[in-house]
């Protein structure tokens, strides 16, 4: 008996060494990114980044749920191990004029700006506008969340004042539709999956809000529209609203080699191939991004700006969008200046797609 148990342990145990080689492989190129909770984006942008980089021996990213933009920047200077996050810009410009982190420009860098975020208010069938609002219970997500920074910024703006209410946001949502509150502020990119399955019909309804480009320069104008919302915003209606940029910051990382070298070596991989997350099946709000954007007042991480400096023609390429409108306008060009038949879009689209093939071959 004691003969089979230990024939059965012998074979099920771990080749000699590997035990003590384990843990050494599974850190290999880890890259820890923390992002806001799972009802915006961002933990959809991080699970792009990670498809995208993850090899399976020497890179990887792990995505890090955090408690909101605000948590975020404080866990990226004090957390032990969060290397990356994403960031609102806003609430970066919050943090810098309320103090809460010395030497704030100083403790970080960044690779890339990102996305705009666009700010949602839903409310009620009997909220009209925003004014509507004064005296009334909004939901600004939770506590030192972007959403809460934003909103608080922009309803102090519009001379708006509001009972403000720190649920999450499918609480909140519960809540709206139960009567107890009067509307909830989002900032989440669109499409943002909280309000995908919203169709309308008890009365919900996201409200304008006016951008005024004196008192809001920390802000963009931006659009909801159907194709954003489709079923919950009427076709021809779209709804105007404000947007908040976002940038994917860098810890202070210089006194720790190794996770330094693991940053570039994301960096490398991430610039590299931004391409790939522009195909289908990735987040929309890649096409927003341009690699070479500059976030003022921050020093860019040092492999990001040489990795531009070095490749600054592919970071500033058109997206496949663009290429394949220009490539169209030089089509119907030669075709006029040579007094031939114009093309079809559908005779466009394979030639283009022949270009593809044929730029792509002369690339391997």
């Amino acid at each position: 008996m004691v003969t089979a148990a230990v024939a059965f342990c012998a074979a099920f145990a771990p080749p000699s060494g590997a035990t003590a080689q384990q843990p050494t492989a599974i850190n290999r190129g880890v890259v820890e990114l923390e992002t806001s909770g799972a009802a915006g984006i961002s933990v959809r942008i991080a699970e792009d980044l990670a498809s995208m980089v993850d090899d399976g021996a020497t890179r990887r990213v792990i995505p890090v749920v955090g408690k909101g933009s605000l948590q975020n920047l404080v866990d990226l200077k004090y957390l032990r191990g969060i290397d990356l996050a994403i960031l609102q810009t806003d609430v970066v410009d919050y943090a810098k004029e309320q103090q809460l982190l010395p030497g704030l420009d100083a403790s970080f860098t960044y690779i890339a700006r990102l996305y705009n975020e666009e700010f949602h208010l839903l409310a009620g069938p009997d909220i009209k506008t925003i004014a509507d609002l004064a005296h009334r219970k909004v939901n600004f997500d939770l506590r030192g969340s972007g959403t809460a920074i934003t909103a608080s910024r922009l309803f102090d703006l519009l001379k708006v004042p509001v009972t403000v209410v720190n649920d999450n946001q499918e609480i909140a949502l519960d809540k709206l539709r139960r009567g107890e509150i009067a509307a909830l502020a989002f900032v989440a990119g669109k499409p943002a999956p909280l309000f995908t399955r919203l169709k309308g019909d008890d009365g919900l309804h996201f409200v304008a809000v006016s951008f005024n480009p004196t008192a809001m320069g920390a802000y963009a104008p931006a659009r909801l529209t159907a194709a954003d919302y489709p079923g919950f915003v009427p076709q021809a209606r779209s709804v105007d609203t404000i947007a908040v940029g976002s940038v994917l910051a860098v810890a202070e990382l210089r006194q720790l080699p190794e996770r330094y070298k693991n940053v570039a070596n994301f960096v490398d991989v991430f610039f590299t191939g931004f391409q790939s997350l522009l195909a289908p099946g990735h987040h929309p709000k890649w096409q927003e991004v341009n690699l070479a954007a500059e976030f003022p007042g921050w020093r860019r991480y040092a492999p990001a700006e040489q990795w531009l400096q070095r490749n600054i023609q592919v970071a500033n390429a058109p997206k496949p969008d663009e290429l394949k409108k220009i490539f169209g306008l030089f089509i119907d060009e030669r075709r006029q200046a040579t007094g031939s038949p114009a093309m079809t879009q559908q005779d466009k689209d394979v030639v283009f797609q022949q270009f593809q093939s044929w730029q792509k071959s002369k690339t391997q």
